[in-house]
């Protein structure tokens, strides 16, 4: 690569495509598309400073994960046993978890994380937590959850939820504080959170 003198590389989206080229320079800038966890796949120290070679765009900071803690206290003040929705074999899972596990104490919440893996584990944990009292459910944005949305909407219609992006909130999953916001604020429809 040295000897094309290139100026920059521009890699794709995912680790794959950033992963060799990180091992085959050191030196020319590196720009990559979209990578879940630059920091956790070790492509950058750190998202404001990133140093090294290598910068990008990243679909979720995860401090936004706490955030959805937050709303759902809004949603639900009585809230106090959460199940976190989560892929624990992706950055993504393991990163957003970690977010609003770090939120949880400051809202007396306990979370109970459900590993999302199938159709039939996901119904099973959620439709045996939704059993309870005062629970609350979120769903962090990894691909499985988004390929389950449907039966995960489906469920969560038993207790006060909030998902990570549109598909969810389009059939409001959230519509509580979503449509007294836009009432709020006068100008949007629930659907455009």
């Amino acid at each position: 690569m040295a000897a094309l003198a290139l100026d920059v590389l521009l890699a794709g989206t995912g680790t794959a495509a950033v992963a060799p080229l990180l091992q085959a320079t050191r030196t020319i800038p590196i720009v990559f598309v979209s990578v879940i966890d630059p920091v956790g796949a070790g492509f950058v120290a750190g998202l404001a400073q990133p140093g090294g070679n290598a910068t990008g765009f990243t679909i979720y900071e995860y401090g936004m994960s706490g955030k959805w803690l937050e709303l759902l206290k809004e949603i639900a003040p009585r809230v106090t046993p959460v199940a976190v929705l989560r892929d624990p074999a992706v950055a993504s899972g393991i990163g957003q978890f970690g977010a609003v596990q770090a939120v949880a104490p400051s809202l007396g919440v306990e979370l109970s994380p459900v590993d999302v893996r199938d159709a039939d584990e996901i119904e099973r944990a959620v439709t045996a937590f939704a059993r309870g009292s005062n629970g609350g459910l979120i769903v962090t944005g990894t691909a499985l959850a988004f390929v389950h949305r449907d039966l995960i909407i489906s469920l969560a219609k038993a207790v006060p939820a909030r998902g990570p992006a549109r598909p969810f909130t389009q059939v409001r999953m959230a519509w509580p504080f979503q449509w007294r916001r836009a009432l709020q604020v006068g100008r949007r429809q629930p659907t455009e959170w």
